[in-house]
């Protein structure tokens, strides 16, 4: 079994695919390449980094225009360096 690990201060961020059509409201269909990118992922893989605010699993929102996009085994993933992560996306109550 092959696994992708990140170095040099970078994640590894899984992303997840969009394949649902998206129309607008006349009914014209919008080509992928013209659909905006959501700028989240679920963290894969932690590079050795001192106290990383976030873990495994976590999802993330990182910079637009950020990291390298990959494919390994199957999946798409986003290899973007530490700095570029800019928030953790968590769960609240509702108050």
């Amino acid at each position: 079994m092959k696994e992708l690990q990140p170095i040099n201060q970078n994640i590894l961020l899984e992303l997840q695919e969009d394949t649902s059509e998206q129309t607008t409201a006349s009914g014209i269909i919008i080509p992928d390449s013209a659909k905006s990118k959501e700028k989240t992922g679920i963290v894969a893989g932690i590079s050795n980094i001192d106290n990383p605010e976030i873990s495994v699993g976590d999802t993330v929102l990182y910079k637009e225009f950020s990291g390298t996009e990959l494919e390994f085994e199957g999946k798409n993933y986003l290899l973007v360096p530490y700095s570029d992560i800019l928030g953790k996306v968590v769960e609240t109550d509702a108050i």
